[in-house]
């Protein structure tokens, strides 16, 4: 039987060196904080007893290769073991350019922190008898433009199929970047949604059945979420760079029964040097920016509202993605039309039954070889 371990997640943390951040006052990321928040996790975290941490995607603003060079340098600086996988925002384009990172290059940069080859995905041994697979997601059409959403293509579904074979027996986890299952209603169908979601997820999922995964970790959405589907679980993490600052603290403890207990644990950056009041700073932030996008939201399937209607009740939900963001959400607009109450209480942290549920941010679940066998 392995040994209890424990890990920590930081996902999206977007680094962005001071002189390379962009002037888009539009933007939803705080990437001014990208590299005094990671600094204080960072020290934060070497004070604990961890036997790894994992990144899970979008390490950079866009690609920018002197702000991969950065990261690479301080992980390298790390008193434990360091495992990432690459993110929309990492590589651009395909081939890169004299300012950013092709895919070539990623798994190249990257070599010391779980990347053993040429390809941008690998399997590596965390703990005996504990292992660790981590996938690319981002894919490009024959021009090297990225694609819109998540893709595992077939060579890295059948390497992937082939590996889970190899370790059949043994107690393996999957990183990722985009959501393989849903953490928003109808997110596969969304024109919202799509974009955060692995375009074939289907056809993963299958594979991660057949080789008795239980356990998914991703990023991407910004979003503290853990979502189940059927014996499936994966937990998102939220962005480093938008509220409310998360980061992951999750201890693992075998069972004599084959059982796996994980502990998760939510903590946030309060504040930084220059953003001494970050969390109310960040929420007014995500506040100032959130009208076009919840009109968006409302005018868009399930919703399917007139533009004027979706005008007129889009500022009442100024802190309809925030509550998302901070996980463990309970929505009630009860003096809205009934049918839009109940759209939107969809999204918040509700079981299949449809009853609360709040284990976005701190719960324990108990898993097995073959799955969750409850929480």
């Amino acid at each position: 039987m392995a040994r209890p371990f424990r890990f920590a997640v930081v996902s999206d943390p977007h680094i962005a060196l001071p002189h390379t951040i962009w002037d888009n006052p539009k933007r939803f990321h705080l990437v001014e904080v990208s590299i005094p928040a990671l600094q204080q996790i960072f020290q934060s975290l070497e004070t604990q007893s961890l036997d790894f941490l994992l990144l899970p995607g979008d390490l950079t603003q866009h690609g920018e290769r002197e702000n991969h060079e950065w990261l690479v340098n301080r992980l390298r600086q790390l008193p434990f073991p360091v495992h990432t996988v690459p993110g929309n925002h990492d590589v651009i384009c395909r081939d890169g350019c004299d300012r950013t990172l092709s895919m070539a290059e990623f798994p190249q940069l990257y070599s010391d922190f779980g990347f053993q080859h040429s390809v941008p995905y690998y399997h590596q041994v965390l703990l005996p008898g504990i292992h660790l697979i981590g996938l690319n997601s981002i894919a490009f059409d024959a021009e090297g433009q990225q694609f819109f959403g998540g893709y595992v293509d077939e060579e890295q579904l059948a390497w992937l199929s082939e590996r889970l074979k190899q370790l059949s027996g043994e107690w393996a986890m999957v990183m990722i970047h985009h959501n393989v299952l849903e953490h928003l209603p109808g997110q596969t169908h969304h024109p919202l949604g799509q974009r955060y979601i692995v375009k074939n997820r289907q056809a993963l999922i299958d594979v991660l059945k057949t080789g008795n995964i239980s356990l998914i970790l991703t990023g991407h959405l910004h979003v503290q979420d853990i979502a189940q589907e059927g014996d499936l679980w994966e937990i998102t993490t939220g962005s480093l760079v938008s509220y409310p600052h998360p980061y992951r603290i999750v201890t693992v403890t075998p069972e004599v029964s084959g059982h796996m207990q994980l502990q998760i644990e939510s903590f946030r950056v309060e504040s930084v040097p220059d953003w001494p009041h970050l969390q109310a700073t960040s929420l007014q932030w995500m506040r100032d920016r959130s009208i076009p996008f919840m009109v968006k939201l409302l005018s868009s399937p399930p919703f399917e509202l007139p533009l004027e209607k979706a005008q007129f009740y889009a500022p009442e939900l100024k802190d309809f993605w925030a509550n998302i963001a901070d996980g463990d959400a309970n929505f009630n607009y009860d003096h809205f039309p009934s049918e839009i109450n109940q759209r939107l209480r969809a999204f918040g942290a509700l079981d299949i039954q449809g009853n609360y549920r709040p284990i976005d941010n701190q719960s324990t679940l108990r898993l097995s070889a073959a799955g969750a066998m409850n929480v």
